[in-house]
């Protein structure tokens, strides 16, 4: 039996059904979960005996705590190609012909190393729970290797098996040499739910499908995998309504808008989650809310990538359910998910002068605690569990404590630690707890040292380059 006391916390914004935060109050850890959250007069009660016999106590009076972060969309090789010269000013499909090239010769090396600087980012950032959207799978890649990463760096994790199979000579984005055949990816997706998939409560470890996008894989594929993934009982995930191109893509060849395809293909209920949904249209979004369907909103990537803005309040209104993911790592160049919180909140309050189905919206209507709940209940939901996204008796022990005395805080925390935690500056987590391991300590990570990790990042970034210049 492990057991971790949180002591007398400046705050705990739990994020449970009624949004209760606790002053000055405690949390009991024990064997990965929450057994107890008192507040500091029900610690007088009941927590002395917990605070001494707990194998480690932390002090938490400079600090707020929330429910370890939850991240929904990413693509974690993609850090060794971050701000590589010669995309770094285009749109979606002009960025990703860019890109496949150079994906292209990816090593099991490569996917292992840009795993854990990605996990690593996210770790340091407060989250505790990402998903991962692997989708080529080059010179004997296989998404083990991602899976390898996440048990090294102790983060809980989604893989989601990821894949391309409709290349250009077939009229889709990606080279001939990069996407696979369908009968393989649904062989190798059965033996990756079945060899690995864990759906008990607290599991570190889920899997779900993940047919790239409609410009990349074939209908066929798409029915394929949803009765492949329903028949065990695990989610299925894409990317959906992106930008124009996008959307023109979907009319073009299918003859229909991309929510309409979705609904075509029986992609839509409540055991599945698009990326992005910018362009969703009206009629998509009551779609939506009708089948319980989830969206990751990345709003960092859609800004870069100039694709839009998602309605995210008019979607929330709408019922909905929306999670965060902080993309990329290309296309956002960087996993800060406190940050993506942060710029979702601020995105959203402009929405309406942006754009043209944009809500009545303003500052009141997308508030700092919308924020963090998108990054927390929000997430948990589109992931499709009910063990995280808050601190509750029984919820896992995924945990993130930020200072409330540093330069970022000053003059705002004294006044409203969980509103200066979104409107200030996105700071790192002082400690990040995984099914009750303190995974950061310090502002530091507890299981590897990083110097050597970007070192060798930084030379697979180099060579991957040089790898394609040499084809």
């Amino acid at each position: 039996m492990t057991s971790l006391f949180i002591h007398h916390a400046h705050c705990i914004t739990t994020q449970n059904d009624h949004a209760s935060e606790i002053f000055g109050g405690s949390i009991y850890i024990e064997d990965g979960l929450i057994k107890d959250v008192m507040s500091a007069e029900e610690f007088i009660l009941r927590g002395e005996p917990m605070l001494k016999s707990a194998e480690r106590v932390i002090d938490a009076r400079h600090h707020l705590v929330t429910p370890g972060l939850i991240n929904c969309h990413h693509h974690m090789v993609q850090s060794l190609t971050r701000a590589v010269k010669g995309v770094q000013n285009a749109e979606l499909f002009s960025w990703l012909k860019g890109l496949y090239p150079l994906w292209a010769g990816l090593t099991p090396e490569m996917i292992g190393v840009s795993h854990q600087v990605a996990m690593a980012e996210l770790l340091l950032s407060g989250c505790t729970t990402s998903s991962d959207h692997l989708y080529i799978y080059p010179n004997g890649v296989r998404l083990e290797d991602s899976i390898q990463a996440a048990q090294t760096m102790g983060l809980r994790f989604t893989a989601t098996r990821g894949s391309m199979s409709v290349g250009q000579s077939k009229g889709g984005l990606p080279p001939d040499n990069v996407v696979e055949k369908e009968a393989d990816i649904l062989t190798v997706s059965q033996q990756l739910i079945e060899n690995w998939h864990d759906a008990q409560h607290g599991s570190m470890l889920q899997i779900a499908l993940a047919p790239c996008s409609p410009f990349s894989v074939s209908p066929d594929l798409m029915r394929e995998s949803a009765k492949l993934a329903r028949a065990y009982g695990v989610r299925l995930h894409t990317h959906l309504a992106e930008n124009d191109h996008d959307v023109a893509y979907t009319q073009e060849k299918f003859n229909c808008t991309p929510a309409q395809f979705a609904e075509n293909l029986d992609w839509v209920g409540h055991d599945v989650w698009h990326a992005h949904g910018v362009k969703i249209d009206e009629q998509g979004m009551n779609l939506f809310a009708k089948t319980r369907t989830s969206i990751s909103h990345c709003p960092c990537s859609n800004m870069r990538l100039a694709s839009g803005i998602l309605p995210l309040r008019k979607l929330l209104n709408l019922g909905v359910n929306v999670g965060l993911g902080v993309d990329g790592s290309a296309s956002n160049d960087g996993a800060h998910l406190l940050g993506e919180a942060r710029q979702a909140m601020l995105l959203a309050r402009v929405a309406k002068s942006l754009e043209p189905f944009g809500c009545d919206t303003g500052p009141q209507e997308m508030t700092p605690r919308d924020a963090l709940r998108l990054a927390t209940r929000g997430g948990a939901k589109t992931l499709g569990r009910q063990d995280i996204g808050q601190i509750e008796v029984g919820y896992c022990a995924d945990l993130a404590l930020f200072r409330t005395d540093t330069l970022e805080q000053a003059g705002a925390a004294v006044h409203d630690p969980v509103g200066a935690l979104m409107l200030c500056a996105s700071q790192n987590a002082d400690y990040t707890i995984v099914n009750g391991e303190v995974l950061v300590e310090g502002g530091e990570l507890t299981r590897l040292e990083l110097t050597p990790l970007i070192r060798r990042h930084n030379q697979l970034a180099m060579d991957l380059v040089e790898k394609a210049r040499n084809v």
